[in-house]
């Protein structure tokens, strides 16, 4: 530390002790001489800061912390402490937009130090209060407007509203293996684009019962489906990993049929195989039965490319359980399908005392062409073929 360093750090200590008896002129000049020793130390801006706060002059400490932001200007007790200056200055709805920015880099509750958490919390108050009162001005000041738009148009703006107004937040893609550039992103698909749904629907009871059968002979053979290996971070799935809460029966599996299940339900594969299906070697199609033990939630994730979409069909049902993709939260029906991108955030959870399962596969996103599929199974068998040293040219990898 410099010798300018350690002066200024005294200094310093003499104002605290010169606001702890209310003496702010003493205050005020140690301030000064600190700032000489020291003119670009943060600490010493949000001292001045609360020097002058401390003085009633509000936009002298607005001033010091704005120069305590020039220094950093993601030093967040200097933000959360503007908000709080602002917010007396100019009201909830000036300081609102300065709170959300210090909530943004707030550290963890954990960590938060004590002294900051009751501002944090006014912070996280007039964020929220603003954020409703936004949201309530938008909607009447378009509300005449409704009648020109109805359906899926009106529920975009709805959802545009809520982010608007801070009350959400934007869902975008986030596949973790490939990003095809250019599909749309859209949490649940039109049943317009899929004209074999119905079909898939009628035969709900035909599922259920060859999954029944399962149940009742193999139960042994649903495997949990969160299985990371000894040492891997395991990150929001901590709780499901290598758990039966969480479990699945697969007739399909990274591309590969599983004979033996399909042979114990013979209807169940022949219609999924008639659907379709992403045709990708070593990733898909995969096609299980989905279970869910009783009050048991599944973390909010996303899947591995856009390049497909997954299908749920829910045959068991006991009690209350719903999912959530992206903004749209949707319960289940038995007999109703849907489907949606898992390359967006989505969770799910089971609120009844019985075991919940769906049947789940993946189809091709619509929007591919059958070039375009073609090229992309390609593309991911390529891959998988460089990491596993295959050379470039051998033909027969991609085929």
């Amino acid at each position: 530390m410099s010798s300018a360093d350690a002066r200024a750090q005294d200094l310093s200590v003499l104002v605290q002790q010169a606001l702890a008896r209310r003496d702010l002129a003493a205050a005020a000049r140690a301030i000064a001489a600190a700032e000489a020793q020291a003119p670009r130390d943060l600490s010493v801006k949000l001292q001045k800061a609360m020097v002058r706060r401390a003085g009633g002059d509000l936009a002298g400490a607005l001033a010091a912390l704005d120069e305590a932001l020039e220094i950093d200007p993601y030093d967040f007790m200097a933000l959360l402490s503007k908000g709080a200056v602002v917010e007396r200055l100019s009201g909830e709805r000036a300081a609102a937009p300065i709170y959300r920015d210090a909530l943004k880099i707030a550290p963890p509750p954990d960590r938060l130090p004590p002294q900051l958490r009751v501002p944090a919390e006014r912070a996280e108050a007039v964020v929220a209060r603003a954020s409703d009162e936004l949201e309530a001005f938008l909607r009447e000041r378009t509300a005449a407007l409704g009648a020109e738009s109805a359906g899926e148009g009106r529920r975009r703006f709805d959802e545009a509203v809520r982010i608007f107004s801070g009350k959400t937040r934007a869902y975008n893609q986030e596949p973790l293996l490939l990003h095809y550039p250019r599909l749309p992103a859209i949490p649940f698909y039109d049943r317009a684009l899929f004209p074999w749904l119905g079909e898939l629907e009628a035969a709900t009871e035909v599922i259920r019962g060859e999954l029944e059968g399962v149940l009742a002979a193999a139960s042994d053979d649903f495997a949990p489906y969160i299985a990371y290996e000894k040492g891997a971070p395991v990150n929001q799935w901590a709780e499901l990993n290598h758990s039966r809460r969480w479990s699945s029966y697969f007739l399909w599996k990274d591309g590969a049929r599983q004979e033996a299940a399909c042979a114990r339900c013979p209807r169940t594969s022949e219609l999924i195989a008639a659907l379709p299906m992403a045709e990708q070697p070593g990733f898909a199609p995969t096609a299980m039965f989905s279970a869910l033990e009783a009050r048991t939630r599944i973390p909010p994730h996303t899947g591995s490319t856009n390049v497909r979409l997954l299908v749920h069909l829910p045959l068991i049902l006991p009690g209350p359980a719903a999912f959530r993709v992206g903004n749209e939260t949707r319960p289940w029906r038995i007999g109703e399908a849907w489907v949606f991108d898992d390359t967006i955030e989505h969770e799910a959870w089971n609120d009844a005392d019985q075991l919940r399962v769906i049947l789940i596969f993946d189809i091709w996103n619509p929007f591919l062409d059958e070039g375009e599929r073609a090229m992309v199974s390609a593309l991911l068998r390529a891959r998988s073929d460089f990491f596993a040293g295959r050379p470039a040219g051998d033909a027969g990898a991609i085929a």
